[in-house]
Protein backbone atom coordinates (compact mmCIF):
# COMPACT_ATOMS: atom_id res chain seq x y z
CA UNK A 1 0.00 0.00 0.00
CA UNK A 2 1.31 3.75 -0.82
CA UNK A 3 2.56 5.64 2.01
CA UNK A 4 0.41 8.87 3.19
CA UNK A 5 3.07 10.58 2.04
CA UNK A 6 3.23 9.11 -1.75
CA UNK A 7 -0.49 9.44 -1.89
CA UNK A 8 -0.96 13.02 -1.08
CA UNK A 9 2.12 14.54 -3.48
CA UNK A 10 0.15 12.25 -6.37
CA UNK A 11 -3.30 13.82 -5.37
CA UNK A 12 -1.41 17.31 -5.35
CA UNK A 13 -0.50 16.66 -8.43
CA UNK A 14 -3.82 15.86 -9.92
CA UNK A 15 -5.05 18.89 -8.40
CA UNK A 16 -2.85 20.57 -11.01
CA UNK A 17 -3.57 19.10 -13.64
CA UNK A 18 -7.54 19.34 -13.56
CA UNK A 19 -6.72 23.34 -12.80
CA UNK A 20 -5.41 22.98 -16.31
CA UNK A 21 -7.73 21.14 -17.77
CA UNK A 22 -10.56 23.26 -16.36
CA UNK A 23 -8.85 26.24 -17.84
CA UNK A 24 -8.41 24.65 -21.29
CA UNK A 25 -12.16 24.24 -21.27
CA UNK A 26 -13.15 27.22 -20.31
CA UNK A 27 -10.94 28.75 -23.53
CA UNK A 28 -12.29 26.12 -25.50
CA UNK A 29 -15.67 26.80 -24.83
CA UNK A 30 -15.31 30.37 -25.45
CA UNK A 31 -13.37 30.27 -28.76
CA UNK A 32 -16.19 27.39 -29.52
CA UNK A 33 -19.03 30.71 -29.44
CA UNK A 34 -17.02 32.40 -31.90
CA UNK A 35 -16.54 29.54 -34.44
CA UNK A 36 -19.65 28.00 -34.08
CA UNK A 37 -21.48 31.43 -35.11
CA UNK A 38 -19.12 31.55 -38.09
CA UNK A 39 -19.63 27.87 -39.13
CA UNK A 40 -23.39 28.19 -38.79
CA UNK A 41 -23.58 31.46 -41.01
CA UNK A 42 -21.03 29.77 -43.63
CA UNK A 43 -22.58 26.38 -43.78
CA UNK A 44 -25.56 27.37 -45.96
CA UNK A 45 -23.40 28.52 -48.63
CA UNK A 46 -21.59 26.09 -48.45
CA UNK A 47 -23.52 23.33 -49.42
CA UNK A 48 -25.80 25.95 -51.89
CA UNK A 49 -22.57 26.52 -53.73
CA UNK A 50 -22.14 22.56 -53.89
CA UNK A 51 -25.85 21.65 -55.32
CA UNK A 52 -25.91 24.47 -57.47
CA UNK A 53 -22.61 23.68 -59.57
CA UNK A 54 -23.60 20.37 -59.43
CA UNK A 55 -27.34 21.12 -60.83
CA UNK A 56 -25.49 23.29 -63.25
CA UNK A 57 -23.15 21.04 -64.89
CA UNK A 58 -25.83 18.67 -65.49
CA UNK A 59 -27.42 20.81 -67.31
CA UNK A 60 -24.45 21.50 -69.25
CA UNK A 61 -25.31 18.89 -71.91
CA UNK A 62 -21.67 16.91 -71.68
CA UNK A 63 -19.15 20.25 -71.94
CA UNK A 64 -15.44 19.34 -72.36
CA UNK A 65 -13.34 20.78 -69.91
CA UNK A 66 -10.37 20.01 -67.72
CA UNK A 67 -11.89 20.67 -64.67
CA UNK A 68 -14.58 18.00 -65.71
CA UNK A 69 -12.73 14.90 -66.69
CA UNK A 70 -9.79 13.41 -64.61
CA UNK A 71 -6.19 14.29 -65.41
CA UNK A 72 -3.43 12.69 -67.10
CA UNK A 73 -1.70 11.25 -63.88
CA UNK A 74 -2.52 8.83 -61.36
CA UNK A 75 -2.06 10.81 -58.52
CA UNK A 76 -4.75 12.07 -55.89
CA UNK A 77 -4.08 15.31 -54.05
CA UNK A 78 -5.73 15.80 -50.58
CA UNK A 79 -5.78 18.43 -49.15
CA UNK A 80 -5.84 17.64 -45.24
CA UNK A 81 -7.10 19.88 -42.79
CA UNK A 82 -6.14 18.96 -38.75
CA UNK A 83 -4.90 21.36 -36.11
CA UNK A 84 -2.02 22.37 -34.89
CA UNK A 85 -2.07 21.53 -31.06
CA UNK A 86 -3.84 18.54 -29.65
CA UNK A 87 -5.63 17.65 -26.22
CA UNK A 88 -9.10 17.34 -28.34
CA UNK A 89 -9.63 14.02 -28.36
CA UNK A 90 -9.67 12.16 -31.38
CA UNK A 91 -9.91 15.02 -33.75
CA UNK A 92 -6.99 14.61 -35.79
CA UNK A 93 -6.54 11.14 -35.53
CA UNK A 94 -9.74 10.68 -37.15
CA UNK A 95 -8.78 12.97 -39.98
CA UNK A 96 -5.29 10.69 -40.37
CA UNK A 97 -7.14 7.56 -39.78
CA UNK A 98 -9.44 8.65 -43.06
CA UNK A 99 -6.61 8.70 -45.70
CA UNK A 100 -4.66 5.67 -44.17
CA UNK A 101 -8.01 3.38 -44.27
CA UNK A 102 -8.77 4.86 -47.41
CA UNK A 103 -8.61 2.61 -50.43
CA UNK A 104 -6.08 5.02 -52.00
CA UNK A 105 -2.27 3.94 -52.31
CA UNK A 106 0.43 5.87 -50.27
CA UNK A 107 2.40 6.12 -53.11
CA UNK A 108 -0.19 8.02 -55.32
CA UNK A 109 -1.37 10.66 -52.97
CA UNK A 110 0.07 14.18 -52.51
CA UNK A 111 -0.54 15.66 -49.34
CA UNK A 112 -1.45 19.42 -48.92
CA UNK A 113 -1.25 19.68 -45.21
CA UNK A 114 -3.55 22.11 -43.23
CA UNK A 115 -2.52 21.63 -40.21
CA UNK A 116 0.67 20.51 -38.10
CA UNK A 117 -0.46 17.33 -36.63
CA UNK A 118 -1.89 15.98 -39.30
CA UNK A 119 1.26 16.99 -41.47
CA UNK A 120 3.45 14.94 -38.75
CA UNK A 121 1.55 11.94 -38.22
CA UNK A 122 1.15 11.31 -42.42
CA UNK A 123 5.06 12.42 -43.41
CA UNK A 124 5.81 9.69 -40.05
CA UNK A 125 3.60 6.89 -42.09
CA UNK A 126 5.74 7.54 -45.12
CA UNK A 127 2.79 10.24 -47.10
CA UNK A 128 4.60 12.66 -49.50
CA UNK A 129 3.24 16.07 -48.23
CA UNK A 130 3.52 18.72 -51.55
CA UNK A 131 2.73 21.56 -49.30
CA UNK A 132 2.54 22.79 -45.45
CA UNK A 133 -0.16 25.74 -45.24
CA UNK A 134 -0.43 24.66 -41.37
CA UNK A 135 -0.33 28.67 -40.31
CA UNK A 136 -3.93 29.34 -41.98
CA UNK A 137 -5.83 27.21 -39.38
CA UNK A 138 -5.20 29.36 -36.43
CA UNK A 139 -7.73 32.01 -38.13
CA UNK A 140 -8.84 30.97 -41.63
CA UNK A 141 -9.93 33.81 -44.11
CA UNK A 142 -11.11 33.73 -47.53
CA UNK A 143 -7.74 35.04 -49.14
CA UNK A 144 -6.19 31.95 -46.90
CA UNK A 145 -8.44 29.79 -48.98
CA UNK A 146 -8.00 31.16 -52.50
CA UNK A 147 -4.18 30.93 -52.18
CA UNK A 148 -4.49 26.97 -51.53
CA UNK A 149 -6.92 26.70 -53.97
CA UNK A 150 -5.28 28.48 -56.73
CA UNK A 151 -1.60 26.06 -56.02
CA UNK A 152 -3.89 23.05 -56.28
CA UNK A 153 -5.87 23.70 -59.32
CA UNK A 154 -2.41 24.64 -60.64
CA UNK A 155 -1.24 21.13 -59.78
CA UNK A 156 -4.37 20.12 -61.52
CA UNK A 157 -4.28 21.66 -64.60
CA UNK A 158 0.08 21.59 -64.89
CA UNK A 159 -1.24 17.53 -64.69
CA UNK A 160 0.90 17.03 -60.89
CA UNK A 161 -2.64 15.46 -59.73
CA UNK A 162 -5.61 14.04 -61.74
CA UNK A 163 -8.13 14.63 -58.65
CA UNK A 164 -8.57 16.58 -56.20
CA UNK A 165 -10.20 15.57 -52.74
CA UNK A 166 -10.96 17.51 -49.21
CA UNK A 167 -10.25 15.96 -45.75
CA UNK A 168 -12.12 17.88 -43.38
CA UNK A 169 -14.19 17.53 -40.19
CA UNK A 170 -17.61 18.59 -40.49
CA UNK A 171 -19.35 20.60 -37.55
CA UNK A 172 -22.57 18.89 -36.46
CA UNK A 173 -22.64 20.32 -33.26
CA UNK A 174 -21.26 20.87 -30.16
CA UNK A 175 -20.75 17.63 -29.20
CA UNK A 176 -21.40 15.46 -32.90
CA UNK A 177 -18.49 16.27 -35.89
CA UNK A 178 -17.67 13.76 -38.36
CA UNK A 179 -14.50 13.43 -40.88
CA UNK A 180 -15.23 13.49 -44.15
CA UNK A 181 -13.48 12.69 -47.65
CA UNK A 182 -15.15 14.98 -50.39
CA UNK A 183 -13.97 14.91 -54.09
CA UNK A 184 -13.94 18.50 -55.34
CA UNK A 185 -12.33 17.65 -58.77
CA UNK A 186 -13.19 16.37 -61.41
CA UNK A 187 -16.51 17.70 -60.95
CA UNK A 188 -19.25 15.03 -60.21
CA UNK A 189 -22.55 15.26 -61.31
CA UNK A 190 -25.16 14.11 -58.84
CA UNK A 191 -27.24 10.92 -60.30
CA UNK A 192 -30.63 12.99 -59.11
CA UNK A 193 -29.61 15.75 -61.26
CA UNK A 194 -28.34 14.52 -64.30
CA UNK A 195 -32.15 13.00 -64.26
CA UNK A 196 -33.66 15.84 -64.12
CA UNK A 197 -31.70 18.12 -66.72
CA UNK A 198 -34.16 18.49 -69.29
CA UNK A 199 -33.75 22.19 -69.46
CA UNK A 200 -29.93 22.73 -70.64
CA UNK A 201 -27.79 25.62 -69.13
CA UNK A 202 -26.11 28.39 -71.64
CA UNK A 203 -23.32 29.86 -70.93
CA UNK A 204 -22.28 33.45 -72.43
CA UNK A 205 -19.99 34.27 -73.83
CA UNK A 206 -19.01 30.52 -73.65
CA UNK A 207 -18.97 27.90 -71.24
CA UNK A 208 -15.14 27.53 -70.95
CA UNK A 209 -14.65 31.62 -70.12
CA UNK A 210 -17.46 31.13 -67.39
CA UNK A 211 -16.54 27.79 -65.93
CA UNK A 212 -12.58 29.01 -65.83
CA UNK A 213 -14.48 31.68 -63.14
CA UNK A 214 -17.10 29.36 -61.70
CA UNK A 215 -14.65 26.80 -60.82
CA UNK A 216 -11.62 28.01 -59.01
CA UNK A 217 -14.61 30.15 -56.93
CA UNK A 218 -16.31 26.52 -56.32
CA UNK A 219 -13.16 25.14 -54.82
CA UNK A 220 -12.50 28.19 -53.03
CA UNK A 221 -15.60 28.40 -51.10
CA UNK A 222 -15.62 24.50 -50.51
CA UNK A 223 -11.80 25.03 -48.97
CA UNK A 224 -13.57 28.21 -47.10
CA UNK A 225 -15.98 26.78 -45.61
CA UNK A 226 -13.91 23.04 -44.65
CA UNK A 227 -11.42 25.44 -42.89
CA UNK A 228 -14.29 27.46 -40.81
CA UNK A 229 -15.92 23.93 -39.64
CA UNK A 230 -13.08 22.75 -38.97
CA UNK A 231 -12.15 25.35 -36.86
CA UNK A 232 -15.58 24.86 -34.96
CA UNK A 233 -15.16 21.02 -34.77
CA UNK A 234 -11.92 21.01 -32.84
CA UNK A 235 -13.06 23.63 -30.64
CA UNK A 236 -15.89 20.87 -29.55
CA UNK A 237 -13.97 18.59 -29.48
CA UNK A 238 -11.35 20.19 -27.23
CA UNK A 239 -13.66 21.19 -24.97
CA UNK A 240 -15.70 17.41 -24.66
CA UNK A 241 -11.76 16.20 -24.12
CA UNK A 242 -10.88 18.97 -21.76
CA UNK A 243 -14.77 18.35 -19.51
CA UNK A 244 -13.90 14.39 -19.42
CA UNK A 245 -10.09 14.65 -18.42
CA UNK A 246 -11.71 17.43 -15.34
CA UNK A 247 -14.13 14.87 -14.75
CA UNK A 248 -11.56 11.78 -14.29
CA UNK A 249 -9.23 13.83 -12.40
CA UNK A 250 -11.76 14.24 -9.82
CA UNK A 251 -12.83 10.65 -9.68
CA UNK A 252 -9.17 9.93 -9.00
CA UNK A 253 -8.59 12.91 -6.69
CA UNK A 254 -12.09 11.42 -4.83
CA UNK A 255 -10.30 8.05 -4.93
CA UNK A 256 -7.19 9.43 -3.44
CA UNK A 257 -8.57 11.04 -0.42
CA UNK A 258 -10.59 7.99 0.31
CA UNK A 259 -7.15 5.68 0.20
CA UNK A 260 -5.19 8.85 1.93
CA UNK A 261 -8.25 8.67 4.74
CA UNK A 262 -7.90 5.16 5.20
CA UNK A 263 -4.38 5.44 5.17
CA UNK A 264 -4.18 7.67 8.16
CA UNK A 265 -6.93 5.38 9.87
CA UNK A 266 -4.44 2.56 9.80
CA UNK A 267 -1.80 5.16 10.79
CA UNK A 268 -4.14 6.20 14.00
CA UNK A 269 -4.88 2.67 15.02
CA UNK A 270 -1.45 1.06 14.76
CA UNK A 271 -0.07 4.13 16.99
CA UNK A 272 -2.64 3.28 19.74
CA UNK A 273 -2.02 -0.32 19.20
CA UNK A 274 1.63 0.47 19.92
CA UNK A 275 0.78 2.46 23.27
CA UNK A 276 -1.58 0.55 24.07
CA UNK A 277 0.73 -2.69 24.44
CA UNK A 278 3.49 -0.31 25.58
CA UNK A 279 1.45 0.53 28.61
CA UNK A 280 0.60 -2.96 29.33
CA UNK A 281 4.26 -4.56 29.17
CA UNK A 282 5.60 -0.87 31.69
CA UNK A 283 2.65 -2.32 33.80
Amino acid sequence: MASMRDIKRRKSSIQSTQQITKAMKLVSTVKLQKARGRAEQTDPYFNYMYKTVSSMLARSGGIDHPYLKPGTSGKKGIVVITSNRGLAGGYNSNIVRLITDSEFKKDELEIYAVGGKGLEALERRGYHVVVDASDIIENPTYPDASALCKRVLEDFTEGKIGEIYLAYTHFKNTVSQEAKLMKMLPVEIEPEEEKGAAVLMNYEPNEEEALEEIIPKYVTSLFYGALVEAVASENGARMQAMDSATSNAEEMIEDLSLKYNRARQGSITQELTEIIAGANAIG
